[in-house]
């Protein structure tokens, strides 16, 4: 609901440079990430050892007061701080889809993960949208206050509608590791490896032109009704995600979730790149669609892949790692875009994002051809 405007909101504390706003932006948007990156296998290995519903509820409890100051900052720094210590408790859907994960069958990891991003993109879509609309309507203060009220629901909903089973990990050899023992079965394995350092690659692509998207739509549509056209092509991303969120993780489970990792990264390569060329809001959003169309599958299905490829009492631990691969990126990424787009144009964000995804996609495919054999599977 309030990322579109992140941008918008720092413009109101005062009157700066569409350079400064730019930067800032990024350093705003890519702080949260600092935070989460560090303590993301921290509360990965804590979900191993002691259960991952106590961190969703600590997580939405977390989050809300966050969101809710931010409805009071007067400066940006003020807002730089909140969105820090956001980061603490930014690990709520990377706790869910451990959780999901590791209680499903592993033959209906992907497409039960694909039901868990079909519900996240749904608050994606409808998010940026409801957001823009109270933006417009009310202000931005106040859609901050509002927002703060659906994640203590959610904390709620935890508490009293999710029961967390333990699980009987009598088949592996071993049911407890070490850090070193966690971090050296990765390294071990390259294509689990690969695809957690591209996920450091995704994240930079896609979110390097998050923060700065609005003063994008801004360029091509003017400042009518901005706050409501940045949350429509932030949420259109979001529809396309849902439509084929499980669908990919069907597809996945029943071919190869390697090979479909490697299509998707080269469908949103293709689709990433025109979007420097647009010269009027539809085709932005046109765009936009395509690539959550893209998108919709990379999540699900690199976690299926990981729940095949470490052994369920280490699962909280490797997500978390990749996680905070994941929230690495999302820190490089606007910081990235800030700094390209201040010098070059919010347009070349578009065409570095396009060869990060290409590269990615070569990465994998060659790794896979190095090493075809299939890893290991984990009950």
């Amino acid at each position: 609901m309030v990322v579109p405007f992140l941008s918008l909101y720092i413009e109101t504390f005062g009157h700066f440079s569409d350079k400064y706003v730019q930067n800032w932006s990024g350093w705003v948007f890519a702080i949260t990430f600092v935070t989460a990156f560090i303590f993301s296998p921290i509360w990965g290995r804590f979900g191993d050892y002691y259960g991952r519903k106590k961190f969703l509820m600590i997580a939405g409890i977390g989050l809300s007061i966050c969101v809710f100051l931010m409805a009071f900052v007067t400066n940006v720094i003020q807002l730089f701080f909140l969105r820090m210590f956001m980061g603490l408790f930014s690990g709520f859907i990377s706790t869910a889809q451990a959780l999901i994960s590791t209680q499903t069958p592993k033959k209906d990891a992907g497409k039960v993960l694909g039901t868990l991003q079909t519900g996240n993109v749904t608050g994606t879509l409808l998010g940026p949208l409801l957001g823009g609309v109270l933006a417009d309507t009310f202000g931005y203060s106040m859609t901050f206050l509002v927002t703060s009220i659906p994640l203590v629901i959610a904390s709620i909903l935890v508490i009293f509608g999710v029961k967390e089973y333990k699980l009987d990990t009598q088949d592996e050899e071993q049911t407890k590791y070490s850090s070193k023992e966690v971090i050296q079965h990765i390294f071990r394995h390259p294509v689990l490896l690969m695809i957690m350092f591209i996920s450091i690659i995704i994240q930079v692509a896609h979110f390097s032109i998050q923060p700065i998207l609005s003063l994008y739509v801004g360029e091509l549509h003017g400042p009518a009704n901005l706050a409501f056209f940045s949350g429509l092509a932030f949420s259109i991303t979001g529809l396309g995600n849902l439509l084929m969120a499980r669908r990919w993780g069907r597809l996945a489970d029943r071919f190869n979730h390697e090979k479909i990792l490697v299509l998707l990264l080269f469908f949103a390569a293709i689709v990433y790149f025109p979007g420097g060329f647009v010269t009027n809001i539809w085709q932005l959003v046109i765009i936009r669609f395509l690539l959550g169309v893209s998108l919709g599958g990379i999540i699900p299905v690199r976690v299926a892949y990981i729940r095949q490829a470490a052994p369920i009492s280490i699962q909280g631990e490797v997500l978390g790692y990749n996680t905070s691969l994941r929230f690495l990126g999302n820190m490089i990424g606007p910081l990235i875009g800030g700094f390209i787009s201040g010098y070059f144009g919010i347009s070349s964000v578009f065409f570095i994002s396009s060869t990060l995804l290409f590269l990615a996609g070569v990465s994998l495919f060659i790794t896979l051809q190095r090493h075809p054999k299939p890893v290991n599977q984990y009950q």
